[in-house]
């Protein structure tokens, strides 16, 4: 087995799951820290250093909702995974809402477990590299990856990792329709056709936060039975 060299913190209140995922991603090369309820798993990720953190959602002491929350304004960039049984849209959303970059719902293979980690590894190494990444403008949007933030019309506005990929690729392809496997591809670097409803829900969250008005965008279109465009400069042509 290689030591791949990346740290893990895997927070969940069911002691067989919670083993279970701890010798499969360390029998992976990973070196694996566990929590066994939302307050520890706070307190240990704020004390260390991980590379990602597998999160369930449903737990004593404080739920992964909240767990997510603190992590995410104390760590920004750190790459989070829930777990868990709650498998709703209106789940979902909140987990995305909290920070999450990704969800699986229980009962899921340990393989699905492991390519999720990959690629949001990947997609964190790639981060890094690109400090590289470079100040976009167009139009009315300025997006700043040092700080995860956009300038809109030169009002500056927070966005979680997932929603400034989102936004970055969107950048990348301004006027032109972008799909959704394209967005699956290249911000989460694999694609399914559940997780078209995951990039619906991160495409939501990020309207809401460029856009003064989600039922009427200026910025963010939906192009049926494709995806979505981006219009900097607030002109949308069917």
């Amino acid at each position: 087995m290689q030591k791949i060299n990346k740290r893990l913190l895997i927070v969940d209140d069911d002691k067989q799951i919670r083993e279970l995922l701890a010798f499969d991603i360390a029998q992976s090369g990973y070196i694996v820290d566990t929590a066994v309820d939302g307050q520890e798993g706070l307190n240990k990720a704020l004390e260390n250093n991980y590379d990602l953190i597998l999160l369930d959602v449903m737990m004593p002491k404080m739920n992964g909702y909240d767990v997510c929350k603190n992590i995410r304004i104390a760590k920004p960039d750190i790459p989070i995974l829930l777990l868990t049984a709650k498998g709703t849209i209106e789940d979902k959303t909140q987990g995305f809402d909290c920070g999450a970059d990704d969800y699986l719902i229980k009962p899921f293979e340990i393989q699905e477990v492991l390519l999720r980690i990959r690629a949001l590894l990947r997609r964190g190494e790639n981060n890094q590299k690109q400090t590289a990444k470079e100040v976009l403008r167009a139009g009315d949007i300025e997006i700043l990856p040092d700080s995860l933030e956009a300038l809109i019309l030169d009002k500056k506005v927070k966005l979680t990792p997932t929603e400034f990929e989102i936004l970055y690729c969107m950048m990348q392809h301004i006027n032109s329709p972008v799909s959704l496997a394209t967005l699956l591809d290249e911000v989460w670097g694999y694609g399914s056709d559940e997780d078209v409803r995951m990039v619906r829900v991160h495409v939501g969250g990020l309207r809401q936060k460029i856009e003064q008005n989600t039922r009427n965008p200026k910025y963010l279109h939906t192009v049926v039975n494709v995806g979505y465009k981006l219009t900097p400069f607030g002109s949308f042509e069917e």
